[in-house]
């Protein structure tokens, strides 16, 4: 499973390996958009999981396979059959979700049973069944037992029985470890790999937890504002992250502004690095992600890259995770060596631990209306902006604001318009927000003031930060 979408002219071998097949779905609630165009494809075997923080449509995509919504737009297919508007007890498909959903006055027998005696099967085949599914999850001893009376991974084990005992093509599991203790968290992590490897069926697994999804999947689905942000293996999304929303929220990152000078030659800390990539051209904006554990940090020495004095120091208990300011710049280094506050340190990173990322944008790009010589439409508001003696009243119009030219305000009473903070990414020396407008449009801003994710700002433009750029045909 590498591709985004599955192209109309996808050869009939491809479509056979793949068990599940997702064209081009999306989901409104209202005029709230869950999924935005996503298309998918899961291979037979597979365990997949789908990531993303709260809000991004991960659960919705979970349920429309499940058959608990509808799609707005697209199709589902599950081993070649369309299933988009199929009821869910006649998908091929069972769901583990958060709460396990036993039955209380039911034992554990019996709540497995549950499903195989809406179907009618015989009690033979039923006793047999369940016992088996209770030898694949390893509660051999426990099917008279009261539910009420096992602990949280042991629910969680009849809950994963009860879903297999049907024999289903496909298992979605919705974040069914959130609600355990750390530790059994992890241990449950481990039997569900082995679950996976012993039953040989595709799991389609939704969390939040970056460390889950690497531990867990063959495959890594990340999402954001219901489209998908990048697809790949655990190795591929941790190493080559696609965007700086995939390398911010798989692990830890330093995500720096950078230029390329030329092919395997990058600047940034005020500093040119030798690195691997090639092809971005020459003197252009990139963006660059190293990882904490990928720099090499010693006691000041000439073999050093960058030199900066240790900001903080915490010990995380198989390292230390330091701050280094370097020519202005914050570096998060992890390393199992200590160096304290106020020490001189040197920092050295080699050119195959440097990824360097085309940037999304370079400045905000709106579309407006001019209204009059000084005056564009925009966002919803009516801006003043410098004279454009050349550009005529109602014409459409492109404008472009930079990012440290919006300012953002505590009262929102003082801004044009106001919106919500929803993204924050910090790039070392600045934070790079997004802004999403009660225009329904994101505002990009780059800031040093501190903000939280949520909150509620005014936004303000000064007429010089606007460029207003004639359309032309």
């Amino acid at each position: 499973m590498r591709n985004f979408a599955s192209p109309k002219c996808m050869d009939m071998q491809n479509s056979e390996t793949n068990i599940i097949e997702i064209s081009h779905v999306s989901k409104f609630f209202g005029d709230k958009i869950a999924l935005d165009d996503v298309s998918l494809n899961v291979k037979k075997g597979e365990f997949v999981t789908i990531l993303g923080p709260s809000g991004c449509g991960k659960t919705t995509l979970l349920r429309l396979l499940a058959g608990f919504q509808t799609t707005s737009d697209g199709v589902i297919r599950i081993s070649g059959h369309e299933i988009t508007q199929t009821p869910p007890h006649k998908r091929p498909v069972n769901t583990v979700f958060q709460k396990y959903a036993l039955f209380p006055h039911l034992n554990v027998f019996d709540n497995i049973a549950f499903g195989l005696k809406l179907k009618k099967v015989d009690k033979s085949t039923i006793v047999k069944k369940v016992k088996a599914a209770l030898k694949m999850v390893g509660m051999t001893d426990y099917e008279f037992r009261d539910v009420d009376s096992l602990s949280g991974g042991q629910q969680q084990r009849v809950a994963i029985a009860r879903a297999i005992v049907n024999e289903p093509e496909v298992l979605l599991l919705d974040e069914p470890l959130a609600a355990l203790d750390l530790k059994m968290r992890k241990d449950m992590q481990m039997e569900l790999k082995e679950m996976h490897k012993r039953l040989g069926i595709t799991f389609v697994y939704v969390t939040h937890d970056q460390e889950e999804a690497l531990t867990l999947s063959d495959t890594i689905v990340v999402m954001s504002e219901g489209k998908i942000q990048q697809i790949g293996t655990p190795i591929d999304i941790y190493n080559e992250p696609a965007n700086c929303f995939v390398a911010d929220f798989i692990g830890e990152s330093n995500i720096l502004n950078g230029v390329m000078v030329h092919d395997k030659l990058v600047r940034f800390c005020q500093t040119e690095f030798e690195c691997v990539d090639a092809g971005f051209g020459e003197n252009k904006p990139v963006d660059v992600v190293i990882r904490p554990e990928d720099l090499y940090i010693f006691p000041l020495s000439e073999a050093a890259q960058l030199t900066g004095v240790v900001q903080s120091s915490i010990f995380k208990g198989v390292h230390y995770e330091m701050v280094v300011l370097c020519n202005g710049y914050e570096i998060l280094v992890q390393d199992y060596h200590h160096y304290g506050v106020g020490e001189e340190v040197g920092l050295l990173v080699k050119p195959f631990d440097i990824h360097i990322m085309e940037k999304e944008r370079l400045c905000n790009v709106f579309e407006g209306k001019m209204l009059d010589a000084t005056s564009v439409e925009f966002l919803g508001c009516t801006f003043t902006c410098l004279p454009m003696e050349s550009i005529a009243g109602g014409e459409t119009v492109r404008v472009e604001v930079d990012f440290d030219r919006v300012a953002l305000l505590d009262n929102e009473e003082d801004g044009m318009l106001t919106g919500d903070v929803k993204f924050i990414l910090y790039k070392g020396d600045r934070y790079h927000l997004t802004v999403f407008s009660d225009w329904d449009e994101n505002v990009f801003v780059d800031t040093n003031d501190v903000w939280d994710d949520g909150d509620r700002v005014g936004i303000s433009i000064p007429p010089d930060a606007i460029r207003v750029i004639k359309i032309t045909d």
